[in-house]
């Protein structure tokens, strides 16, 4: 007799999930010098529909606070990856951009990043995988 899952244990379930995943992956993106947020915010800003975003909308998309986006994007600016710029409708608030040299690190890094993505994921079907992107959205 299948046992019930409570909504409790789901969640605690899929948590520890991400974490083991977001480990991994970040364990094997490190060798392209990017931490797993590092390159989910480069991931964002270089499919972004517009070329430059406010930092509040990166970190509501990456689930941070914006302290902690801040925090994040400092070194990424310093070292030439990520550009900040003025944003012309509200002088309180800038922008990020991806940039020059930060649009060819995200091009070397989705390669790998789609290698460790299968391999994390080897034990999940076509139609599993598909079943799960459904589960997720509809839960999000």
């Amino acid at each position: 007799m299948p046992t019930k899952t409570n909504s409790a244990d789901l969640l605690i379930q899929i948590n520890l999930l991400a974490a083991r995943l977001s480990r991994r992956a970040g364990n094997r993106l490190s060798m392209h010098g990017l931490s797993l947020t590092e390159y989910l915010a480069m991931h964002y800003l270089g499919n972004a529909p517009q070329a430059a975003v406010p930092r509040i909308v990166l970190a509501d998309h990456l689930g941070m606070s914006a302290s902690g986006v801040t925090r994040l994007l400092a070194p990424m600016i310093k070292t030439g990856l990520v550009e900040k710029t003025a944003n012309p409708r509200d002088a309180r608030q800038s922008l990020v951009s991806l940039s020059t040299a930060g649009q060819r690190v995200l091009q070397e890094t989705e390669t790998s990043f789609r290698h460790i993505a299968d391999d994390l994921l080897h034990g999940l079907d076509s139609g599993d995988r598909q079943t799960l992107s459904r589960l997720v959205t509809r839960a999000g």
